[in-house]
């Protein structure tokens, strides 16, 4: 017998997902970022922090975003002047990805305004737990 709507992990997921995704639409939207720029703008500029200067699929691989899909949104991030593609001394084929002072100074506000659409989110599950399971679901091979 079929569970029910309400029975169905998947499908509560689902519309738990469609929630989270609009919570954290409204919270960009001022910031004039979607989604997708958010991630990569703040993937980027946590890597940039780190010292490191990825390119595009190194970027990628760190959001976790389809190759040609980032190679997009950089593109829509670079011409907002949050981004900068530079030739990569080591390999004059490959850019490396710089933050730019304007991103640096929106991603720390979109990661804030982020957190808070989350913690309102998840305010019915304790922290620890939510991290835990989200974890497990995200990563199952390391559980």
């Amino acid at each position: 017998m079929p569970l029910s709507p309400g029975e169905s992990p998947g499908f509560l997921l689902w519309h738990a997902t469609l929630r989270w995704q609009r919570d954290i639409a409204a919270a960009l939207a001022p910031l004039d970022l979607t989604h997708v720029q958010f991630v990569l703008l703040a993937c980027a500029w946590w890597l940039n922090a780190q010292g490191e200067h990825p390119n595009q699929l190194a970027l990628a691989r760190q959001a976790g975003t389809d190759v040609k899909m980032t190679s997009q949104v950089l593109r829509t991030l670079e011409t907002k002047g949050l981004v900068a593609r530079e030739v990569d001394p080591a390999d004059t084929r490959a850019k490396r990805l710089r933050v730019t002072d304007a991103g640096a100074e929106l991603a720390p506000r979109a990661i804030a305004a982020v957190e808070r659409a989350d913690a309102l989110f998840f305010r019915p599950v304790p922290l620890d737990d939510a991290v835990a399971l989200l974890g497990r679901l995200a990563h199952p091979a390391e559980s």
